[in-house]
C-alpha cells in the first residue's frame, strides 16, 4: 500500500458494496435526477485492480443506466500500472466514458519514496492508451508528498500539462492515522510544508492548468468528518479551492493597483467572495498595507476577470 493511503478514511466506507447494492443505489438516485445530468463514478480505490469478476459485475448492473440515458456515462479511477488493452476493452464494452489515473507525482524518486509501485513512464503509457481508446482522461496529483518539494510539485504539473488530460484533481497531502506517512510524521522524519506554502503552490498549479485549457475538477480532499478525525497533519481545509482562488485574486489585484488609498474592485457576481478572500482575508491583507478595497459585482465580467477603479 502506498505511504499515504487509508482508503477507509478517504472513501468513508469499511466494506465493498455488492452489485445488487449498487443497482439499488442507482435506481433510487436516478428517480430524483433529470436524465443524463449525472455520471456513475467508481472511486475510492483502483477500480481495474479489483478482482475481474467483481469489477465486471459492477459494470453489468451500471451499464443499463447508461444505455437508457439515465446517466451520461461511467467514470472510474485506477492506477497507471493497472491499465492495458484488455481492461480498456472491457471498460469500453460497459459504457465507461472517463478514466482518472492516480499519477500523484511525475518524479520517480518521489513515487518510490511513497511506495507507489509504478513509475512516471507507467503514467505516460497508460495515458496514451486511454486516449487511443477514446476515453476522457483525468490525472490526479498530490502536492507535499514525502521527499517532494515545491519545485518537484510544480514540475509534476508541467509534465501533466504535456500529457494534456481533459481534467485534473489536485490533492495536497493529508497525513492520516494508520499510514506509513503518519508514522514518518510522528517520528519527525517527514516535515510537511506550511499550510500557506501548500496553498500558494496549489494556486500556481490552478492557474497553470487553466491557462493550458485543462479543467481542475477538484482541489483538496472532500469535506469529511472522518478525514478531520483521522488527520495527523497536512493540508486539509473544506474551502481549500476557495482559498487558492483567493490567492490568485490577491495577486491580480496587487498587480493592477496604482498609487492611492481607496479602490473598488469589480468582478463577476459569482466571484465576489473569492475576490474578497476566504473570510475577507484579501480585504484585510490590503487594509494592513493602508489600502481600502471594496469588492463589487459586474455582470459583464466572467470568472476571475477584474476591473479596478480608484475611488474619488
Amino acid at each position: 500500500m502506498c505511504s499515504f493511503c487509508n482508503q477507509r478514511t478517504i472513501s468513508h466506507t469499511v466494506s465493498a458494496p455488492s452489485a445488487d447494492e449498487i443497482k439499488a443505489t442507482l435506481e433510487t438516485a436516478c428517480e430524483n435526477l433529470p436524465d443524463g445530468t449525472a455520471e456513475i463514478a467508481f472511486f475510492g480505490g483502483s477500480f481495474t485492480a479489483i478482482e475481474r469478476g467483481y469489477m465486471t459485475s459492477l459494470l453489468e448492473v451500471s451499464y443499463p443506466f447508461v444505455q437508457g440515458g439515465a446517466v451520461s456515462g461511467i467514470r472510474i479511477s485506477t492506477r497507471p500500472d493497472c491499465i492495458d488493452r484488455d481492461v480498456l476493452g472491457v471498460l469500453k464494452k460497459y459504457g465507461v466514458t472517463a478514466i482518472e489515473l492516480g499519477a500523484q507525482s511525475m518524479d520517480d524518486s518521489v513515487l518510490a519514496a511513497n511506495d507507489r509501485g509504478h513509475t512516471v513512464d507507467d503514467v505516460r503509457k497508460a495515458s496514451a492508451l486511454i486516449k487511443e481508446y477514446g476515453f476522457e482522461l483525468g490525472l490526479q496529483m498530490m502536492t507535499g508528498l514525502y521527499k517532494s518539494d515545491p519545485e518537484k510539485d510544480l514540475q509534476t504539473a508541467r509534465e501533466i500539462i504535456l500529457i494534456n488530460p481533459e481534467t485534473v484533481r489536485i490533492y495536497p497531502t493529508v497525513i492520516l492515522k494508520g499510514t506509513r506517512l503518519g508514522e514518518l510524521y510522528v517520528r519527525g522524519d517527514f516535515v510537511p510544508y506550511s499550510f500557506e506554502t501548500a496553498a500558494e503552490i496549489c494556486a500556481d498549479m490552478l492557474e497553470m492548468f487553466e491557462q493550458s485549457g485543462i479543467r481542475v475538477i477538484k482541489l483538496g480532499l472532500h469535506a469529511s468528518e472522518t478525514v478531520e478525525e483521522d488527520m495527523l497533519g497536512g493540508f486539509y481545509h473544506p474551502a481549500f479551492r476557495e482559498i487558492c482562488e483567493g490567492i490568485l485574486f490577491r495577486r491580480a489585484i496587487e498587480e493592477k493597483l496604482t498609487d492611492g488609498k481607496s479602490f473598488t474592485v469589480y468582478t463577476a457576481p459569482n466571484a465576489v467572495s473569492k475576490a474578497a478572500g476566504h473570510k475577507r482575508c484579501n480585504v484585510d491583507y490590503f487594509g494592513e498595507k493602508g489600502v481600502m478595497l471594496k469588492i463589487r459585482p459586474d455582470e459583464k465580467l466572467k470568472n476571475r476577470e477584474i476591473i479596478i477603479k480608484k475611488d474619488e
